[in-house]
């Protein structure tokens, strides 16, 4: 079976569901080492100094943004851990829209949320609630390093958390020369639509995932496997996974949290919402409080530390 990304919360507003972040694709691809042809030897890949050839060891090696053509400015570890997201291992849900408002070009990768012990009453009233309004979940989360937007939405028996990309990073079809207007407009007769529907008619059929292979790859493998002579198979150990402290499971008392939620109208985080103890009344001020945004180094200081390059690497 496969180990959970992180084992965390899903919230929304002061209901907490332990859940693990499992991943919801497997990778296909074959993947080529390059050889030397006179020996059948790896051949590696050299970090080397662009002016003078000579290989670069890692402690050498630093990072930097090019602000311009050819001038860097040098960022240190401590300037980027300082832009990090906190690690906070949860699922928190800011807002629920309409399933079908969100265009599919949003969408980018597929995970899967898996209820934690004795967690099974809040997953199931999070994703029927879900199914009967026609709504997902809007959230951010944190996978790794990287802070993402990221859509929950039920897909049969599971909670579905789809990463999102963020509009800045879709190009508007506007920039591109597309036609517009009716077909009337691009001298479509209407002769000539009937039989286009009528062809998507008889073409048309119900959705069979099955049906579909990257027949590609499975023509490569078929090549690749004629010239084994063996192949081993290792399996990793697996973790025992802990559900996480002051977390909500079957036994507690899911109608006052909803409750005293849709009272406050607040969306609380998970890790202060668990430190609460539902026998409170919810407080009169949303007790999400925005922290301080973490100071970021100036181009200025960074480049103090190590001074910029005026020398295209």
């Amino acid at each position: 079976m496969a180990r959970p990304i992180w084992t965390g919360t899903l919230s929304f507003g002061l209901l907490n569901v332990p859940v693990s972040l499992m991943s919801g694709e497997r990778s296909v691809d074959l993947h080529f080492r390059m050889l030397d042809s006179r020996s059948n030897t790896p051949v590696r890949y050299e970090r080397v100094n662009a002016e003078t050839g000579e290989e670069v060891p890692w402690k050498e090696i630093v990072k930097a943004f090019e602000y311009e053509k050819g001038n860097y400015v040098v960022l240190q570890p401590e300037d980027i851990k300082s832009a990090d997201p906190e690690g906070r291992e949860a699922v928190e849900v800011e807002a629920f829209v309409d399933a079908q408002s969100i265009g599919p070009e949003y969408f980018e990768k597929p995970y899967v949320l898996v209820p934690g012990k004795k967690a099974e009453k809040g997953y199931v009233l999070f994703r029927e609630t879900l199914k009967r309004s026609g709504k997902i979940g809007i959230a951010r989360v944190v996978i790794r390093t990287r802070e993402y937007l990221s859509a929950v939405m039920p897909k049969g028996d599971a909670l579905m958390l789809m990463l999102m990309r963020y509009p800045q990073e879709l190009l508007d079809t506007d920039d591109y020369r597309i036609p517009a207007g009716a077909a009337s407009k691009y001298r479509i007769s209407a002769k000539e639509m009937q039989m286009a529907e009528q062809l998507i008619d008889s073409m048309s059929d119900d959705w069979k995932p099955e049906n579909y292979r990257d027949e590609f790859r499975d023509r490569l493998r078929k090549v690749i496997e004629k010239r084994l002579k063996s192949k081993g198979v290792v399996t990793p150990p697996q973790d025992e996974t802990n559900t996480p402290e002051n977390t909500a499971t079957n036994v507690v008392d899911f109608m006052a949290l909803l409750q005293k939620s849709l009272a406050s109208r607040k969306r609380t985080p998970a890790k202060e919402a668990a430190a609460k103890p539902p026998s409170r009344a919810a407080p009169k001020k949303a007790s999400a409080a925005k922290k301080p945004a973490a100071k970021k180094p100036t181009a200025k200081k960074a480049a103090r530390k190590r001074g910029p390059s005026r020398k295209a690497s």
